[in-house]
């Protein structure tokens, strides 16, 4: 029995004191394990195209979706000047060029991430023809770009050439991850989901200096070396893609023009451009690409300049420009393009991108036209007048009108679209805010090979239990409180 108020109230502090000490205690141990959010990682893929370079800054959540980064396009930056392939004579200029939209990529990717981002170069076409040309010149300006890229405070991890099939293939994984056809967000279910009814599309890019396809082909296809496989988001894909050196817009121009001179003729008639329209090429020009360095003794020992004279003559176009494929080699196969390569049979929807695009707009005629309405609107165009023509069109005809009806013999006659199939081609550059092309490709199929990032793991306690705790903690600290008051008045 306590023997006065003093006593009895010592108790009552202390054992208050006591139960809000082990409700302490309690809180602390029923604990659980909880993940934090997963962090934002980033990648950057330079493209070093033929006739210029981009790069691209992409970022993905750590936690990947089956093993493939969900990834997201941060940030473009057009590197000023031509190609790296350009610099072969002077290569330390090739890593200069590209210091600018470095330093814009790093402004975009918060400070203590840098040092993590995968950084890489991807050379194309333009370099795989100054390999052909001199290995040596392309082996240094390829460790130019490197020691540059090394320079700033990322994860440098390579420079090299793409092959033409990679690049095909990475541009075909890029158009159906933008399209969804990997997989698509499910609002319903809060996760990414395979669509059930995938539509797969194929993939067609016109570059300066080559151009490729790629798309899944009907059944199962043997005898064809042209093929790749990738693993992405937990499926098998496996496609038909090949790669055309030599067949990119700028060097078809360059054949084109070495056809249709002949020695000793100082003039010759090009069909492809306008009338009253002149340009005059050097015949050491063809000397600096090996798609024209090519004896041919038509052209005549030495150097000399020849007058292209345009003749607007549309059908004339056509004509020159089919006798740059030797469609005769594949004989009456109808799995084969031209030069005896074999092609399965296109299938389902496609999307034109790069040089296809660019073309068409300028011409008005990516939004679904007919076969018969673009082969129209392409003969009237190049029919039209020099002098007839207001800039900036003016600059563009004599290429446009090239471009446009090669491009109608390489879908056509080449990868052998038809009037119905013509339908199923979209030509397309940009998907929301991305650029198409095989960038995005190249860094999704990476982030397979880049470890999903181990969840950050710690100690929490339990809700109900850490709300019920702090709740009898701060009762009995009151009552406590309470206690002291009533011992210091008595």
């Amino acid at each position: 029995m306590f023997t006065n108020k003093k006593h009895l109230t010592s108790a009552i502090i202390g054992a208050l004191v006591t139960l809000s000490i082990i409700a302490l205690v309690l809180s602390l141990v029923n604990i659980e394990d909880v993940t934090l959010p997963p962090t934002v990682k980033y990648g950057m893929v330079f493209d070093a195209g033929s006739s210029h370079t981009s790069l691209f800054v992409y970022e993905w959540d750590s936690d990947k979706e089956n093993d493939t980064g969900v990834v997201s396009q941060t940030l473009s930056c057009d590197v000023h000047g031509r190609g790296i392939s350009s610099y072969a004579n002077d290569p330390p200029k090739a890593g200069d060029s590209i210091r600018e939209c470095l330093d814009k990529a790093l402004k975009a990717v918060p400070a203590e991430k840098q040092r993590d981002v995968p950084a890489y170069l991807g050379a194309t076409a333009g370099m795989r023809l100054l390999r052909e040309q001199n290995s040596s010149a392309a082996e240094q300006v390829l460790a130019e770009v490197a020691k540059t890229m090394q320079e700033y405070p990322v994860a440098f991890k390579g420079a090299r050439i793409l092959t033409g099939e990679e690049e095909g293939a990475y541009g075909w994984i890029t158009i159906n991850y933008l399209l969804d056809s990997f997989t698509k967000y499910s609002p319903k279910a809060h996760t990414w989901v395979r669509p059930e009814a995938a539509n797969i599309f194929g993939a067609l890019d016109l570059g300066g200096a080559s151009t490729q396809i790629s798309f899944v082909p009907e059944g199962s296809v043997v005898n064809w070396k042209e093929g790749s496989k990738f693993t992405l988001y937990g499926y098998d894909y496996n496609i038909y893609t090949h790669s055309y050196l030599c067949y990119g817009q700028n060097e078809m121009l360059k054949r084109l023009a070495k056809e249709l001179i002949s020695a000793p003729s100082t003039r010759v008639h090009h069909p492809c451009y306008p009338k009253d329209y002149n340009e005059t090429v050097s015949l050491s020009s063809f000397r600096t690409s090996p798609c024209t360095n090519q004896s041919d003794l038509r052209l005549g020992p030495g150097d000399r300049n020849v007058t292209l004279e345009g003749r607007g003559d549309a059908n004339g176009c056509l004509a020159a420009i089919k006798k740059l494929f030797n469609f005769s080699a594949c004989g009456e196969s109808q799995d084969c393009t031209f030069d005896g390569i074999y092609q399965p049979p296109v299938r389902g929807q496609f999307v034109a991108f790069s040089a296809f695009y660019y073309n068409f707009k300028f011409l008005n005629l990516t939004e679904g036209q007919l076969l018969a309405t673009v082969r129209e609107t392409i003969e009237h165009f190049c029919t039209r007048s020099w002098e007839d023509v207001c800039s900036p069109w003016r600059e563009r005809l004599p290429k446009y009108c090239t471009n446009a009806n090669y491009i109608l013999t390489l879908l056509l006659d080449a990868y052998k679209f038809n009037e119905t199939s013509w339908n199923n081609i979209i030509f397309q550059m940009k998907v929301g805010s991305t650029d198409v092309g095989w960038t995005l490709g190249h860094m999704l199929n990476l982030t397979n090979m880049i470890p999903a990032e181990a969840p950050a793991w710690v100690k929490g306690h339990v809700p109900s239990l850490w709300a019920a705790a702090i709740t009898f903690i701060i009762l009995t600290l009151a009552l406590g409180l309470a206690a002291l008051v009533l011992l210091l008045c008595m």
